[in-house]
């Protein structure tokens, strides 16, 4: 009896065997059955430029590359296996723009001058508004008043710290605006400026600026100034 139970015992088949004909037979039970699973849909990624495009930047605002992170003065690149690294994303950044506004009458007396002379008056009241007080048209030996293309701005106190310095800036302002107002010239404390230069000397005008215009023809009632 002892015998045939040791016979029984080495029938049995070996562990290994048995693991690997296991799964093969739960395999083939089901493999009718198995499909590859449908692929799901990845939603694109949404990127700045993707937004910008649907929804319209906002106002005022640009999206500009950001600039690659440049290495230290002297440093060597390091040697890497490593894929190139994609760019930065783009940012924003913020942009001014000018944008015109309409320029109401000042306080110089507009008749007989001319559109630039017009420009020019409007926006020293705009900008400057200590200004009380803009000549315009007056009888004068020289031609620029009678014709329209020149004004006076009257400087409160010209003698003290403040008015010199006021007028300094009416000045500096209409020559850096030189194009837009067209000026022809301005003459303040003796110095005689154009956008060209200046020479000092012997011109008078203490008391007031005077600026004179290219004129741009007499104003037909149809015309918008802005700023």
């Amino acid at each position: 009896m002892g015998r045939h139970s040791l016979a029984k015992e080495r029938r049995k088949p070996p562990l290994a065997l048995a693991a690997l004909v296991a799964p093969a037979a739960v395999f083939f039970a089901i493999g009718g059955d198995v499909r590859p699973l449908p692929p799901r849909d990845t939603p694109e990624p949404v990127t700045e430029t993707a937004k910008v495009a649907e929804d319209g930047p906002p106002c005022c605002i640009e999206i500009v590359a950001a600039a690659p992170n440049a290495p230290a003065p002297g440093a060597q690149p390091a040697a890497s296996s490593a894929p190139a690294q994609a760019a930065p994303a783009s940012r924003w950044r913020v942009v001014e723009r000018h944008v015109p506004q309409l320029l109401p009458k000042g306080i110089a007396p507009e008749e007989g001058l001319q559109v630039k002379t017009i420009l020019a008056a409007r926006s020293i009241s705009a900008v400057f508004p200590e200004i009380l007080s803009i000549g315009g048209v007056r009888p004068d030996p020289l031609p620029w008043h009678p014709h329209g293309l020149a004004i006076d701005v009257m400087i409160p106190n010209p003698s003290s710290d403040e008015g010199i310095a006021l007028g300094n800036q009416i000045v500096a302002y209409v020559l850096k605006n030189a194009e837009r107002l067209a000026i022809q010239d301005a003459i303040w404390r003796g110095t005689y400026y154009t956008p060209s230069g200046s020479r000092a000397g012997g011109y008078g005008h203490y008391d007031h600026v005077h600026i004179t215009t290219k004129g741009g023809g007499y104003p037909d009632g149809d015309e918008v100034y802005v700023r």
